[in-house]
């Protein structure tokens, strides 16, 4: 303050700036030469300066020696001050022992200028409780609150020029970085940078010329350039007469809580976005999954599908192709570039990660995410899908999660179609395998009975669980195997037919091999069980993925040895040719029993006719009617079941 005349309007003349002092409820005093130039009102009560020679505005001529105890200590610390620094000084700890003079009560703040300096005195904490209750201590009480609150505190002067700062107390200087000096004679609009909110802005300067309060949140700046969200209340100060004579701000750091409410909306947003974009594809791939009649179409359509949605360029669907190391692309859709060419299944194209890992994969790179993922069903892989986009935002974990849950029900709807293929093909490839998995029920049987195990079939029961008919053989087969179930508690046996030296099981529970080679497109044609040790001769369409199904089924069962592949087509027979073999193993007098129980109704309820009747029909008697009728029945069901066991 090298001109205090000029800085606070000597003469008595009140200015602003010593309107705005005297506001402030800390004592200000400007000293030049060990002379007090200025005091405002509150250093005035505080040390007793006599207002008649203080003027309008608080100037006047004190000795600094009388009116401070400390003067010497103010004095060398005003000498040990550099110019344009601000010093502290804490009085109450005054080496020369005048601890009863009111400055010893305060702290000083010491600002140089050229020739004078300006000492605004702060009350210590350690003196507060000491006070008795007056207008002194409320005004203390009110001073301490204001330096200590948790917030910033800022005095503007909307009367100078740009409506300076003229006090910011400690928390503000906390804040944002900036010390006492560097902020007092700015406007406070040096925090903002350019991401601060234009609409912010305005608003503020709109209730400033309106001279009503306001509070905006907007993107401030630190001395060290970081940014912060600075929620700002500005208010006006009048004084008795309703005139604005200042404005007061508060400035409190909301950063976390408003990076949470960003990150908030950045996540509503994109949940929006996907949501909003994945519910019709999600649907429509269902219905193409659900609608296919074959694996081919089925692919196809899910492509084009896929590419049809904005957020996605294009989309293809490959299978590894084991004798070359490559994955072999069965459809593409869209712009898939030139990323489907050439893919090593050991490489690191996502395609061939999602392979290895049996997880999604994604790869962004300039611009450009590739997101694949495996298409697997019950352990069997059906291949890998992967979508290509060119827009900015990559594929998050959200979408890749329903992504994911797509490729699931894509390779649910291949398993479909190639599980129906096992009836519907006569180009199967025939696997024989040996396994000795004590989990797999006649491993276990023929390991601790003595006897063998043929596999018969299987069938459904009412609760949906599979049952598989065996033919035990051995000396006391039926002891045996009751005998061995009943140390298996997880295994369901059941005698259907009982012979001397054999026996026709059925069996459920435990580890059903042909129901879970049944779910994965795997017909089961013999399980033959002895010592413990099971061979089992499966067909599988060759138009599935072979490797993969017998790699499962190595995973899933021990002790599992690949005997023999074997491609072959099955020579089907037409209905015609089965009705002239089963003719041809009926003699006339069983094929008439049969056709004749048949057209007449006998087999339906109640009947129409009776054995009798038919018998009479034929010129035989009942007894041997029904003999030929019942040969003729176990005939039928050899030809259908192919069964020449246990038929009698």
């Amino acid at each position: 303050m090298e001109n205090v005349d000029s800085e606070y309007g000597g003469g008595g003349r009140a200015t602003p700036a010593t309107a705005a002092l005297e506001a402030v409820v800390d004592p200000v005093v400007a000293i030049a030469s060990g002379t007090i130039t200025y005091a405002n009102g509150a250093a005035r009560d505080a040390f007793g300066l006599d207002d008649a020679t203080a003027g309008e505005a608080g100037a006047g001529e004190w000795d600094a020696a009388a009116a401070f105890a400390s003067w010497a200590r103010l004095e060398d610390a005003i000498h040990e001050t550099t110019v344009g620094t601000v010093r502290r000084v804490a009085l109450g700890d005054d080496a020369d022992g005048g601890s009863e003079s009111v400055d010893d009560r305060y702290d000083a703040r010491i600002h140089r200028s050229t020739d004078s300096a300006t000492i605004t005195f702060d009350r210590p904490a350690r003196e507060a409780d000491e006070l008795p209750f007056s207008s002194e201590s409320d005004r203390v009480v009110k001073d301490r609150a204001i330096n200590e609150a948790p917030v910033g505190i800022t005095i503007s002067d909307p009367e100078r020029e740009d409506n300076p700062l003229v006090y910011i107390n400690d928390a503000y200087q906390e804040i944002t970085g900036y010390a006492y000096d560097e902020v007092v004679g700015r406007n406070c609009r040096f925090l903002q940078g350019e991401d601060s909110s234009e609409d912010a802005i305005a608003e503020m300067a709109a209730a400033i010329d309106e001279d009503r309060p306001v509070t905006v949140e907007l993107k401030n700046y630190r001395k060290d350039g970081t940014e912060f969200w600075n929620e700002v209340t500005i208010a006006p100060v009048r004084d008795e007469a309703g005139a604005v004579t200042n404005y007061v701000g508060f400035q409190n750091d909301v950063t976390a809580r408003k990076e949470a409410e960003l990150a908030l909306e950045t996540r509503t947003e994109a949940l929006e976005y996907l949501l909003e974009r994945i519910e019709g594809l999600i649907q429509d791939v269902t219905d193409v999954v659900a609608g296919a009649t074959d694996r081919s179409g089925l692919e196809t359509d899910v492509c084009e599908r896929i590419v049809a949605e904005a957020g996605y360029d294009g989309a293809w669907i490959g299978e590894r192709n084991p004798a070359t190391g490559t994955i072999d692309v069965r459809t593409t859709a869209g712009d898939c570039g030139d990323t489907t060419e050439g893919i090593a299944t050991d490489g690191d194209h996502p395609a061939a990660t999602a392979l290895a890992e049996t997880a999604a994969a994604t790869e962004t790179f300039e611009g450009t995410t590739q997101a694949s993922f495996p298409l697997s069903y019950n352990g069997i892989e059906y291949g890998v899908l992967t979508i290509r986009t060119d827009r900015d935002r990559s594929i998050d974990d959200r979408e890749t999660v329903i992504l994911s849950a797509l490729a699931r029900a894509i390779a649910s709807g291949v398993n479909a179609r190639e599980t129906s293929r096992v009836l519907e093909t006569d180009a199967v490839v025939a696997v024989e395998l040996t396994l000795t998995d004590s989990a797999v029920a006649p491993v276990a049987l023929s390991a601790d009975a003595d006897c063998r195990l043929e596999y018969r079939r299987s069938a459904h029961r009412t609760d949906d669980e599979t049952t598989s008919l065996f033919t035990v053989t051995g000396p006391d087969a039926t002891a045996d195997v009751l005998e061995t179930v009943a140390a298996n508690i997880g295994l369901d046996c059941r005698i259907v037919v009982e012979r001397e030296s054999e026996c026709l099981i059925e069996l459920a529970g435990g580890d059903d091999p042909v129901g879970w080679l049944s779910e994965r497109g795997v017909r089961t044609e013999a399980i033959e069980s002895e010592d413990g040790r099971a061979r089992l001769t499966l067909e599988i369409p060759r138009s599935a993925n072979v490797r993969s199904i017998v790699e499962a089924v190595e995973d899933r069962y021990e002790g599992t040895d690949v005997v023999s592949f074997q491609q072959r087509d099955r020579d089907p027979e037409t209905r015609q040719e089965f009705a002239a073999r089963l003719e041809r193993d009926l003699t006339d007098r069983q094929f008439a029993a049969l056709q004749r129980a048949y057209l007449s109704g006998y087999f339906e309820w109640p009947r129409p006719t009776t054995g009798e009747e038919l018998a009479g029909t034929m010129g035989v008697s009942r007894p041997t009617f029904h003999e030929h009728l019942r040969t003729a029945e176990a005939k039928l069901c050899r030809a259908v079941f192919d069964d020449s066991k246990l038929s009698g």
